[in-house]
């Protein structure tokens, strides 16, 4: 378990400190995120390897919404007299997130389609 922590929270802390490279703009979880994505997409990291740990994760994701759910009390009365525009802005980027979402996968279908059938044979 403590290799595929390791290997899970390395790719974590290599995330956020490509973030520290000024004007990446990206956060160092989702830098991360990539990284381990590469690390897989290339055999470097076996799945079957940090697939434990990942269920274990995967089954205790409840307990890591405690502290974001108890840090939201403290912002109640804003959110009562706030809470038409910020339901707005939910359901707003919410739509344009589902939008952009399928577009770009109709997109990158068709040019994988296109690029796996370049004389349109399918």
């Amino acid at each position: 378990m403590a290799k595929q922590f390791g290997i899970i929270f390395g790719c974590l802390a290599l995330g956020e400190l490509l973030a520290l490279i000024p004007g990446l703009g990206i956060p160092g979880s989702i830098l991360g995120m990539l990284l381990l994505t590469v690390l897989l997409e290339r055999k470097i990291v076996n799945p079957e390897t940090i697939k434990p740990f990942c269920r274990f994760l995967i089954a205790n994701m409840a307990f890591f919404f405690i502290p974001p759910g108890v840090a939201l009390m403290l912002y109640f009365d804003l959110i009562a007299a706030e809470w038409l525009p910020i339901t707005v802005a939910t359901v707003v980027s919410i739509v344009i997130v589902f939008l952009i979402t399928g577009r770009l996968h109709q997109y990158l279908h068709k040019l994988f389609k296109h690029h796996n059938h370049p004389h349109g044979h399918h």
